[in-house]
């Protein structure tokens, strides 16, 4: 759940906000015939998502890096143009409808569409990519992690719509387009950075080097790198647009500027005003909570669980066999033990009791899907370190899925048996 809850936020969050101050300022440059242009292009790079995951989906088709770059250079291409048409034409509200006008709208609109068509279709795939153990669409599985990625859509929605409350609230005109271009402005270097790492990777027909090196790169490689590794510094310079945002509104509201004539008048100010202070308050929740899950949220799920050390064991050379006690592994929670082949070669293998049986649960300390990545216990839960899926204890032993590999033994005079032979064999898994 957390896992789909923090990556949809983190993926959609610049989208979000860049789009919906984008709505406010069309609004209030133009109107009705501005919130209609934007519509529109909203609408049609949510269709055109939708298609791509679609096509993605049913073709498993893989997006290439120069189609990354493609994407790059055009979302570049429509900030930078749509930045000096802001000083242009956008610096005063409720222009006649004139051709400086309607190029805005249609800049501003076609960069909403294709930041929304940059973002969207890999976070639609997400519900097809839940691994439910082989349990289908109605298992705790898939419902949970379904929980995760609509709980982050629905908060990503209201804080769209409040961001654009607020921002078409604000009583001057001018901090708006300005608070916009400074969102777009940190977007743009975002993805002049990014624009490179195609042609870095895959630069042959300019004679360059296809790996990095300062030498042959310089400031662009360094600066490429830069955004790679820092893409949360990009998302905490635009979280801090709403947030302006909110603050001007709730400066706004505290005092009552307009004049009246009656205690009616009065109050209907007064009533408007807390509305602003309302909906700047929910613009912060929502900004900090959106904080919250790309911070603590994230770092709690993508926290590596540390297995726990092995338990003693005896060899018996002569037999070819290692003996386990089964008194040490009966009290249903998880045992891990580790055998050192003459390949220095450590095999790793866990047992666990299944609940109401006398039967063990026994496998290789790695599987088929996830690699030796292993397994911890949580909770009373038998869970895979790498992708986060709790095993049925029941089905330890068996094959298949993200289940430990199958490791024989036998019970024998108060022991689990384990063959050396078998535990050489799964070398391979280890290596």
């Amino acid at each position: 759940m957390f896992k789909y809850l923090w990556m949809v936020t983190q993926d959609l969050f610049i989208t979000v906000i860049l789009t919906a101050l984008m709505h406010a300022v069309l609004s209030r440059l133009s109107g009705r015939r501005g919130r209609l242009f934007h519509g529109i292009a909203m609408g049609t790079g949510v269709l055109a998502s939708i298609a791509l995951a679609a096509v993605k989906f049913n073709t498993r088709l893989i997006i290439s890096s120069r189609w990354n770059h493609t994407i790059y250079a055009f979302v570049l291409g429509l900030t930078l143009a749509f930045l000096i048409l802001a000083i242009l034409f956008g610096r005063r509200e409720n222009r006649p409808f004139h051709a400086g006008s309607v190029l805005l709208c249609t800049v501003g609109s076609l960069l909403s569409a294709a930041l929304i068509f940059y973002s969207l279709p890999g976070v639609l795939l997400y519900p097809f990519s839940f691994n439910t153990m082989g349990q289908g669409y109605f298992s705790s599985y898939y419902l949970v992690r379904m929980a995760g990625w609509l709980g982050a859509l629905v908060l990503l929605l209201i804080l769209a719509r409040l961001t654009y409350v607020c921002a078409v609230s604000l009583r001057r005109y001018g901090p708006l387009p300005a608070i916009l271009s400074a969102g777009l402005l940190s977007f743009a270097v975002y993805c002049f950075g990014r624009f490179f790492a195609p042609w870095v990777n895959r630069a042959k027909w300019l004679n360059w080097p296809v790996k990095y090196t300062d030498a042959a790169w310089g400031w662009i490689g360094s600066w490429m790198m830069f955004t790679a590794n820092h893409s949360m510094l990009f998302i905490w310079a635009v979280a801090a647009l709403p947030v302006l945002t909110a603050v001007l509104l709730i400066c706004q509201g505290s005092v009552i500027r307009e004049p009246y004539d009656n205690s009616a008048q009065l109050r209907k100010l007064k009533a408007r005003n807390r509305r602003w202070r309302r909906a700047a308050a929910g613009l912060l929740a929502c900004v900090v909570l959106c904080a919250v899950i790309l911070t603590a949220v994230k770092a709690g799920d993508t926290k590596q669980a540390e297995l726990s050390a092995p338990e003693a064991y005896t060899v018996d050379p002569e037999a070819g066999v290692v003996l386990v006690s089964v008194e040490n592994v009966s009290d249903g929670h998880l045992h891990r033990f580790e055998y050192q082949t003459e390949k220095n070669i450590n095999v790793r293998w866990i047992v666990v009791k299944k609940p109401g049986s006398a039967a063990f649960g026994v496998g290789l300390d790695a599987c088929e899907v996830c690699g030796n990545a292993g397994y911890f216990e949580r909770n009373g839960q038998i869970i895979c370190k790498r992708c986060d899926v709790v095993m049925n204890i029941n089905t330890i032993g068996f094959r298949g899925g993200c289940n430990p590999i199958p490791l024989p033994y036998e019970v024998r005079d108060g022991n689990l048996v384990f063959r050396l032979s078998d535990l050489i064999a799964g070398e391979k898994e280890f290596r």
